[in-house]
C-alpha cells in the first residue's frame, strides 16, 4: 500500500493552539456552525420617523378594518365574490373576463415597490409592510402587559411564578384574539362580512371559512409574535434582491462614521477632540431600538429594514450630550463620501433609473385607468347550438340557431338589443330583445335566418350588434359564422 492511501484512511483530528502537531488532544472543543437565535427586545423610541411609522400603522389598519364594512349600492363597498366570480370595488363590478386589470396592477405595485426602493430604499419595509405593521401592534400589546424592555427582559430571565404565567397567558390572549380578528376580517374581504359575522356567532361557520379565518390568524400569530425579524432576514425574498435596486445614490439609513469614530463613553461636559473621540458616545441604543437587531454603525446591511428607530434614538441622545443632530440619518453612500447636503442628495435623487421608473409607471398607470374609464359594462359571447345544426324552414329560408350569453356589468336592470348583419336579407326570427338583471348574465337562443340564394354554400361571417336601450348606451359587436349547407 503507498503512503498516501495510508495517510488518506488517518482520522481527522481537529488542531488545537495546544496541539498544533493535530495530535490527540483532551481539550478540544466542539464549535457548532449553527448559532441559535437569540431573542431580541426592542427598545421603545419616540420621535418623527415613529411618528410616521405609527401614523401609517393607523391607516393600514383603519382601511383593512373597516372597508370591509362599507355599503355602496345596497351591498359591500369591497368584495371578491369567488362563488359567484364577481369583484365588487365600490362602483366598479369586475369579473375573471376582466383579469387583465388585476395584471396591471400587480405591475403597477412591483415598479411603484421598484421606484420607492431606488429613491430611499426599504421604505415599504419600515412603514407599509404588514409584517412591520403587526410586528409594531404585537410589540404594543407585549409593553403594555409586560412592560418596557428591560421589564421584559427580566421576566422571562425570572423563575416561574404565578405572576409571570399571569402576564405571559394574557398577552398571548390578546395576541390569538387580535389574531383571528385579523383572519375574519381578511374573509371578509372574500365573503359577505355581515353574513360571516352571523354565522360566527353561530358557531356555523363553513369549513373553508373556518380554514382560511384559522389560517390567517395563525400566521399573524407566528409571525408578528414569534418570528418578527426572521421573516425580514430570512422569509422575505425582498431582504435578498434590494441590492439590484440599491445604488451610491439611494437614500439609506447611514451612520456618520467620519463624525462619529472613535466612539466611546465620555461625560456631558468633556471635550470629546481633547479626549480623541468622536461624536459617537457608543450608548448602543441605536441597536436596542432596532427591530432586526443589528448595528447600524457597521455600515449598509441587508437585514435593515429602514424604519429610522435609530435615527430618532440617536438624536435624543446627540440632543442631551449637546452635540448636532445627524450622526445617524437618511443619506446617500455617495452624499456621506462627497460631504453633500440633504438638498444635493434630494437633487440627485433625480437620475436616469429614477426617470426611467417613473416614466413606465405613469404610462402603464394611465393606461389602466382609460382602459377602466372606457371600459364597456357589456360583455357578450357567441356559441353555436351545437344541437341545432343549419336547417332549411318554411319559405326555402336557411336557419342558423346561437346562444348568446349577455353579462350585465352594471348594477341596474338592462334591456338590449340583438341585431345582426353580414348577409343580404339577415334576420333574427326569434325573440330579439333580453333584460338582464343587475352583475347578471342571461343566455338567450337567437334564431337567424337568410333567404334563399342569399349566399353559396359553406360559411359566411356575420356580425352580432347588441346594445342597452337606456340612458347610458353600451354597445359591443361580436362576430359569427353563418353555415349555409349543400
Amino acid at each position: 500500500m503507498s503512503t498516501a492511501s495510508s495517510d488518506a484512511n488517518k482520522p481527522m483530528v481537529p488542531v488545537s493552539a495546544g496541539n498544533p502537531q493535530g495530535g490527540a488532544a483532551e481539550d478540544e472543543e466542539m464549535v457548532s456552525l449553527y448559532a441559535s437565535r437569540q431573542k431580541i427586545y426592542p427598545r421603545s423610541v419616540s420621535g418623527l420617523f415613529s411618528k410616521w411609522r405609527w401614523f401609517t400603522v393607523w391607516i393600514t389598519q383603519i382601511v383593512f378594518y373597516g372597508l370591509p364594512w362599507l355599503e355602496w349600492n345596497a351591498r359591500q363597498a369591497v368584495l371578491f365574490d369567488l362563488e359567484a366570480r364577481r369583484f365588487y370595488i365600490f362602483g366598479l363590478v369586475l369579473y375573471p373576463q376582466d383579469f387583465i386589470y388585476l395584471t396591471g396592477l400587480l405591475v403597477i405595485s412591483a415598479l411603484a415597490l421598484f421606484l420607492f426602493t431606488a429613491v430611499a430604499g426599504r421604505l415599504w419595509c419600515g412603514y407599509a409592510c404588514p409584517q412591520t405593521v403587526y410586528t409594531e401592534v404585537f410589540l404594543w400589546i407585549e409593553k403594555k402587559v409586560e412592560g418596557d424592555r428591560s421589564a421584559r427582559m427580566r421576566l422571562d430571565k425570572a423563575e416561574l411564578s404565578a405572576q409571570k404565567l399571569g402576564k405571559k397567558w394574557l398577552k398571548h390572549a390578546l395576541w390569538i384574539l387580535f389574531s383571528l380578528w385579523t383572519g375574519f376580517t381578511f374573509v371578509g374581504y372574500f365573503t359577505p362580512i355581515r353574513e360571516l359575522a352571523v354565522v360566527s356567532l353561530a358557531a356555523s361557520l363553513g369549513p373553508w371559512q373556518t380554514f382560511w379565518i384559522f389560517f390567517y390568524g395563525f400566521a399573524t400569530y407566528g409571525n408578528a409574535g414569534f418570528m418578527r425579524e426572521q421573516v425580514c432576514k430570512y422569509m422575505c425574498p425582498y431582504a435578498r434582491f434590494q441590492s439590484a435596486m440599491f445604488d451610491k445614490d439611494t437614500m439609506i439609513v447611514t451612520y456618520d462614521e467620519k463624525r462619529g469614530e472613535p466612539r466611546g463613553p465620555r461625560s456631558k461636559k468633556a471635550d470629546p477632540q481633547a479626549l480623541g473621540l468622536g461624536a459617537c458616545v457608543d450608548c448602543t441604543l441605536c441597536v436596542q431600538v432596532c427591530p432586526t437587531g443589528i448595528d447600524i454603525r457597521k455600515g449598509l446591511q441587508y437585514e435593515c429594514i429602514g424604519c429610522g428607530a435609530c435615527i430618532d434614538v440617536c438624536d435624543e441622545v446627540m440632543d442631551k450630550v449637546g452635540y448636532p443632530r445627524g450622526l445617524v440619518k437618511y443619506a446617500t453612500q455617495n452624499g456621506m463620501a462627497n460631504g453633500w447636503t440633504t438638498a444635493q442628495m434630494v437633487r440627485r435623487g433625480l437620475r436616469p433609473r429614477v426617470l426611467v421608473y417613473t416614466g413606465i409607471l405613469m404610462a402603464i398607470t394611465t393606461a389602466v385607468m382609460v382602459s377602466l374609464y372606457l371600459r364597456t359594462p357589456l360583455k357578450v359571447d357567441v356559441i353555436r347550438d351545437r344541437g341545432t345544426l343549419a336547417r332549411m324552414v318554411e319559405q326555402g329560408r336557411i336557419e342558423n340557431v346561437f346562444r348568446l350569453q349577455v353579462m350585465n356589468a352594471t348594477e341596474s336592470t338592462q334591456r338590449y338589443v340583438i341585431g345582426v348583419t353580414g348577409l343580404p336579407g339577415i334576420t333574427i326570427a326569434s325573440e330579439s330583445e333580453v333584460e338582464v338583471l343587475p352583475t347578471e348574465v342571461r343566455s338567450a337562443v337567437i334564431r337567424v335566418q337568410v333567404p334563399p340564394g342569399a349566399a353559396s354554400t359553406g360559411s359566411h361571417p356575420i356580425q352580432f350588434d347588441v346594445r342597452s336601450t337606456g340612458d347610458e348606451v353600451s354597445q359591443v359587436k361580436e362576430k359569427a359564422a353563418f353555415l349555409i349547407p349543400r
